[in-house]
């Protein structure tokens, strides 16, 4: 790993991964199928890529019961601990209804009501991961979503792994089916026999996942294309270099093309951070994967000053942020893009994935820029209220009228005026 000076500028990589033509086409077609076919064809696609011959799709009462049985000691009461942490950050984004009556008796306003459904999908394979439960599902219940429905790939035993159906049920899911890939997005989106189909679909998935999401975008709404995991360390000569490199790491061990990035003034840590990672990777189960992550999609900066280093970071908008400086608070109000701040030495970005509390369905690939992490807002929909009085439309109608001649819309302007001339028969 190089160690780079900032004055070059940033020139990292970043993966858009937007699928190959047979991907596209293959996704395409399982949609198709899905629509057409329904329960059939989940059955069907769930043996041919789970190796899983289900007799039903739904998870029963009874498998769930189980898997809080199951659970390692502890860790229920752990998982409902985190569930309460991120329940009581969500609340407080809650916001309501509101209305402003004016003088003339006009009243202006804006309704705030909950998605009737919500599908979370849920990755499955050789990992499980209840933290996406949580994180998906909590917002949508504490916005108000009555039905929030979970889909996850089962093992080839047919089944789903205990720390995710008892996730599922700390967090209010209400259906729980075990169906996943393409086959998955095409049975929310649509409706199946078994399945009915919701209004939005939020949660993580493999490249056939994100590209069925895609392709349904306007029957049903989504979260976001989210690609692979990012993380930006901004530090200076007070940093750790254990933490730093521990944490870019964390990072790095998810996918091979994970992104982790430092960006310091101390040309030191940089060089500290660089050995500390090379002796971390020695240890890591996850070695094979973090090392080809840090090797082709890492980075190590220096820059001459805060100031300049601050800029790269909003320019890079990553999706994870750790400022480990010496008067970190005034460095977060210098930031303008990035997903999630973790401020000081002991924020470690897995603080934010499983316990705190804010979410961690977060921008990636420079869409911090524009986005934000997923909220009770995106479980519920705005309506404006308009209720317009009689005085204030004789005093605007002429204006109003006025407007819509102006772009050519005549009968816009004489729905208005009809108003004024009941009053002069």
């Amino acid at each position: 790993m190089e160690i780079k000076s900032l004055q070059n500028g940033l020139s990292l990589k970043r993966t858009v991964d937007g699928g190959t033509d047979a991907q596209r086409e293959a996704v395409r077609q399982i949609l198709r199928d899905v629509a057409a076919e329904g329960d059939r064809a989940l059955y069907r696609y769930t043996e041919k890529f789970d190796q899983a011959a289900l007799s039903s799709l739904m998870v029963t009462k009874e498998e769930i019961e189980e898997a809080l049985e199951n659970l390692p000691d502890g860790m229920l009461q752990i998982m409902e601990e985190a569930a309460s942490n991120i329940r009581s950050y969500h609340e407080k984004q809650k916001q309501n209804s509101w209305v402003d009556l004016a003088v003339s008796g006009t009243m202006l306003g804006q309704k705030r009501t909950p998605l009737d459904s919500v599908g979370i999908y849920v990755p499955g394979g050789t990992a499980a991961y209840p933290s996406s439960v949580l994180m998906n599902a909590i917002p949508a219940h504490v916005a108000g979503v009555e039905r929030i429905v979970m889909v996850s790939p089962p093992g080839s035993d047919g089944r789903l792994p205990a720390s995710v159906l008892a996730a599922a049920s700390i967090a209010g899911v209400t259906d729980i089916y075990k169906v996943g890939g393409a086959q998955a997005i095409a049975a929310l989106a649509y409706g199946t026999e078994t399945i009915a189909k919701v209004d939005k679909i939020t949660g993580p998935g493999n490249i056939y996942v994100a590209l069925a999401k895609r392709e349904v975008y306007g029957d049903v709404d989504i979260d976001m294309i989210a690609g692979p995991s990012e993380i930006a360390v901004l530090a200076d000569g007070t940093a750790d270099a254990r933490y730093v490199a521990a944490d870019l790491l964390s990072q790095a061990e998810h996918d091979e093309r994970a992104c982790s990035v430092l960006v310091t003034t101390s040309r030191a840590l940089a060089e500290q951070v660089k050995a500390e990672v090379e002796w971390q990777l020695k240890t890591l189960p996850r070695k094979k994967i973090a090392s080809a992550a840090w090797e082709e999609f890492g980075g190590i900066y220096v820059a001459e000053t805060m100031e300049e280093a601050i800029a790269a970071i909003n320019e890079l908008s990553p999706e994870h942020l750790e400022i480990q400086t010496e008067d970190a608070m005034n460095v977060t109000g210098a930031i303008k893009h990035a997903g999630a701040i973790f401020i000081g030495s002991y924020s470690s970005e897995p603080v934010g994935d499983y316990f705190a509390g804010p979410n961690h369905v977060l921008p990636t690939n420079g869409t911090a820029r524009f986005s934000s992490p997923l909220n009770v807002d995106d479980f519920q929909k705005k309506t404006s209220l308009i209720m317009y009085s009689k005085a204030d439309m004789e005093r605007n109608a002429a204006k109003i009228a006025a407007f819509a001649r102006l772009e050519g819309l005549e009968a816009h302007a004489r729905a208005v005026e009809a108003r004024l001339e009941e009053e002069t028969k």
